[in-house]
């Protein structure tokens, strides 16, 4: 076991480089680790076990250590924790970890493999643990995606409710259209849709309890007859529709059936069609799912890059029409959701229990650091079949907000038809 010990001294004493942690060790002694001029982090690692399983595998054991208590934070946070982590080890690649995650990597076809009995599990495993578990962070509109954040003075739910007038300008509502919503979550883009412009919203969800609030909340806002949701898998679907959007979904498709989600699409949109697509993206190469992430949170998920989806898109023949890139509002997203779970806690652990509660504070930390790093960002794929489906600039997105939806968007194609005449 003294081996054990030497090994991580020695692997922190030429990694920390930034910031500071003091260890205290299983054995009692403490050590420090990088500047002294700044305040440290101080962690305890409760075993021997704990520390081997960290030091074998820490992409994984990390988390597993946290949750169940064979790592703690005597001083500082789990964000200032993970941060002194990301900035002096996995900024440059944490050598301990190359090898685990070439075999992830490698067998990630697999792990990605989602037919649609395993995403309905899946999907049950994140969103089926309890509605209420949700409603403790989430905005008023239980928007479960990243938010649009225009300034730091903005709020969480004026963020949200920007996010969904920037989707509903970018799908260029018409009066009478019939919109598909894929991954529905609990309706509140579809009503958004609904309220926006006279048109009809059909969202399909994999969750139980999203199925049931979004009928609700149709029928309590009296749109009933203009929303409809049901329990289906994308892949089903059989009609053809004006519109179709998809948020915070493409995440769970995983990468064998990249084809076969924007075939899917092709074949559902109408000629003169519009589609978006919302999702979380890597910033740089295709890689792997983080193991912590993929057992506890979003088993089947994967991050996708940017290579990895346009060779889909082309080969259903769909045309990128946009490509709009959001960096750092997903952080920002993040960031106050942690502070809303965090002080409420004690509720979430009277639904769950403590080891939960740690799990969704690592959960919630890990992945606003990935945004702050720079290694997630969140794409906009604008995709239709003909070019002249949207206007041929972005001006149509940033006109002045008490502009109807209706009324803004055939004033842009109103004009943009009136350009291409005199030219």
């Amino acid at each position: 076991m003294a081996l054990i010990g030497a090994i991580a001294r020695n692997r922190l004493e030429r990694a920390i480089r930034k910031g500071c942690i003091e260890v205290r060790f299983p054995d009692g002694k403490t050590a420090r680790y990088g500047s002294y001029r700044v305040r440290p982090v101080r962690i305890a690692i409760a075993s021997n076990a704990w520390l081997r399983r960290i030091l074998l595998d820490p992409e994984l054991q990390v988390g597993e250590a946290y949750m169940a208590g064979g790592l703690t934070i005597e001083f500082g946070d789990l964000y200032d924790l993970l941060d002194l982590f990301w900035v002096n080890f996995l900024a440059d690649g944490l050598p301990a970890a190359r090898l685990p995650a070439l075999f992830r990597k490698s067998a990630r076809l697999i792990a990605q493999f989602n037919p649609q009995e395993r995403s309905a599990r899946n999907v049950a495993h994140h969103y089926d643990i309890g509605n209420d578990l949700y409603r403790l962070f989430l905005d008023e509109d239980m928007q479960y995606s990243c938010a649009y954040f225009p300034d730091a003075e903005v709020t969480l739910e004026q963020a949200q409710e920007l996010k969904k007038e920037h989707i509903a300008r970018k799908l260029c509502l018409r009066p009478g259209d019939r919109v598909l919503d894929i991954g529905c979550g609990w309706g509140g883009l579809a009503l958004h849709l609904c309220r926006s412009e006279d048109v009809r919203v059909e969202g399909v969800t994999l969750s139980c309890e999203q199925y049931e609030l979004a009928r609700k909340r149709a029928a309590d806002q009296g749109l009933g007859d203009q929303a409809t949701f049901r329990i289906e898998d994308y892949r089903s679907l059989t009609d053809e529709y004006d519109r179709i959007v998809s948020v915070g979904m493409f995440e769970h498709v995983g990468v064998p059936h990249y084809q076969e989600y924007f075939r899917q699409i092709a074949a559902r949109l109408s000629p003169d069609g519009v589609a978006l697509v919302h999702t979380i993206g890597r910033a740089g190469r295709p890689g792997a799912t983080n193991p912590w992430i993929a057992r506890h949170i979003f088993p089947g998920g994967y991050i996708p890059a940017l290579s990895e989806i346009l060779p889909a898109i082309e080969q259903a023949g769909l045309t990128v029409l946009d490509i709009e890139v959001l960096r750092l509002h997903y952080a920002e997203t993040l960031k106050a959701w942690r502070a809303r779970f965090l002080a409420r806690a004690a509720e979430a652990e009277a639904l769950h229990d403590a080891r939960f509660v740690r799990m969704w504070e690592f959960y919630l930390v890990c992945s606003e650091l990935s945004f702050r790093h720079g290694v997630h960002n969140v794409f906009q794929l604008q995709l239709g079949k003909r070019q002249e489906s949207v206007p041929l600039t972005r001006d149509y997105l940033y006109q002045p907000d008490p502009i109807p939806v209706s009324k803004r968007t055939k004033s842009c194609l109103n004009e943009e038809r009136r350009h291409q005449n005199v030219r």
